[in-house]
C-alpha cells in the first residue's frame, strides 16, 4: 500500500492537537453608537447561554463563554476545526457610560450588550445669562 508523501502532514497533526491550542480566543466584536447607547455585539456560536458571564469591576467590562467540544465516543475524528474552549474579551468603559444601566441578550450565537449612555454625557443645551452689553461712541 501506497502513501502519498505530505510535508505538511506532521505539522497539521501537531498545530491541530488538543495541547497546542490555545487555552483561550478572542470573540470577534462589533460596537456602534445609535443615540443614547452604545451596542456591543460578540459572536459567541455554538456556546451555551449557561456558560455566559458579563460582568462590569470598575470601569472594565469583561465577557466570558465556554465552548465545549463534542464527545463523541468510539469516534476517530477526521477533521476537527471547529474551536472549543475559553473565550474572553474585555473593554475599558469611558466615563460617559452609566454602568447601572448595562442589559445583556444572547440569540442565534450572537451576544447583545448594551451600554446606555450616562445622563452627564448626553448633549444638552446651555443657558446664556447675562446683560447686554451698551455701547458708547466718543465722537462728539
Amino acid at each position: 500500500m501506497a502513501v502519498a508523501y505530505s510535508p505538511f502532514r506532521d505539522v497539521r497533526r501537531v498545530a491541530f492537537a488538543p495541547e497546542f491550542r490555545p487555552a483561550s480566543r478572542l470573540a470577534p466584536i462589533d460596537l456602534y453608537r445609535s443615540e443614547d447607547t452604545y451596542v456591543l455585539s460578540v459572536d459567541l456560536p455554538g456556546v451555551d447561554a449557561g456558560s455566559i458571564d458579563v460582568d462590569v469591576d470598575g470601569r472594565v467590562l469583561t465577557v466570558r463563554a465556554q465552548r465545549t467540544a463534542p464527545a463523541v465516543e468510539g469516534a476517530t475524528w477526521i477533521s476537527r476545526e471547529r474551536s472549543s474552549g475559553a473565550y474572553v474579551r474585555k473593554l475599558n468603559l469611558g466615563d460617559s457610560i452609566d454602568t447601572e444601566g448595562i442589559a445583556a441578550d444572547y440569540a442565534n450565537g450572537v451576544l447583545t450588550v448594551t451600554l446606555p449612555v450616562s445622563e452627564k454625557a448626553k448633549p444638552r443645551k446651555v443657558a446664556v445669562g447675562g446683560t447686554a452689553a451698551v455701547v458708547e461712541s466718543d465722537a462728539q
